[in-house]
């Protein structure tokens, strides 16, 4: 009965695992260092909440599961600061293909943590620049459950120091649709000014995903809570 018992256990693990649910990075390469890309000539795009800008990226939660969503990272950084800077990150997670159309499933301003310097923001003739330090930024919200679908992340930051927030691409360069809107206007793909090329944002999803188990899985379940209830009664009897 003691199989059955650490059997119905794993059934019941199974279903769910915490951890980093989505990361949409990298940050930096392995030296540290997010460089800009050939013919790029932007450190970083304005996502400052205090003149109305935002920045947006897309993810998905994959069929068969949904995410119970806990904490979001983003990652920034404010020209000229010697530390962390941050002070809180006003956020909205929107389902639907489009970011302007789709429907709000939650936001909110919430307080932020240092969540580590991950590297640094420069140019290929800058490498030992140290004027944009690139920080984790984390941030707990209440507990949301995010069904199979595609979804958007927006984010804005508010600081301390005089320049920024900014937010820098992903360090691998590669294109995608992140989009931006400013001044509180309609969200539009960003377009980097130099190469003219659309990029990805790092950030993460943080939380407990749950597999929908199958008829199969419920009744193996049903079945080993059964055996064990069964296995105390006769215990408590004898």
């Amino acid at each position: 009965m003691k199989k059955i018992a650490i059997a119905v256990l794993a059934l019941v693990s199974g279903i769910a695992n915490a951890g980093e649910l989505y990361n949409n990075g990298p940050v930096v390469e392995s030296n540290g260092l997010s460089i800009i890309a050939p013919d790029a000539s932007t450190y970083g795009f304005g996502n400052q909440t205090n003149s109305g800008n935002f920045v947006a990226d897309d993810f998905n939660v994959t069929a068969g599961k949904s995410w119970n969503v806990s904490s979001l990272s983003f990652y920034g950084y404010q020209t000229g600061a010697s530390g962390f800077s941050f002070t809180s990150a006003t956020w909205s997670i929107v389902s639907g293909s489009d970011i302007n159309t789709g429907t709000v499933v939650a936001s909110g301003t919430s307080g932020v943590t240092n969540g580590g310097l991950a590297g640094y923001r420069v140019t290929d003739l800058t490498l030992n620049n140290t004027q944009r330090r690139i920080y984790k930024i984390d941030t707990d919200i209440a507990d949301i459950t995010l069904a199979s679908g595609h979804y958007w992340l927006t984010w804005g930051l508010t600081g301390t120091a005089a320049s920024g927030p900014w937010q820098p691409p992903t360090s691998d360069a590669r294109e995608g649709n992140a989009q931006q809107s400013q001044v509180g206007a309609p969200f539009i793909q960003i377009e980097e000014s130099g190469s003219g090329l659309s990029v990805e944002l790092p950030f993460a999803v943080n939380g407990t995903v749950s597999a929908v188990p199958e008829p199969e899985t419920y009744a193996m379940l049903l079945a080993g809570l059964g055996l064990v209830g069964l296995a105390r009664r006769r215990a408590r009897r004898g």
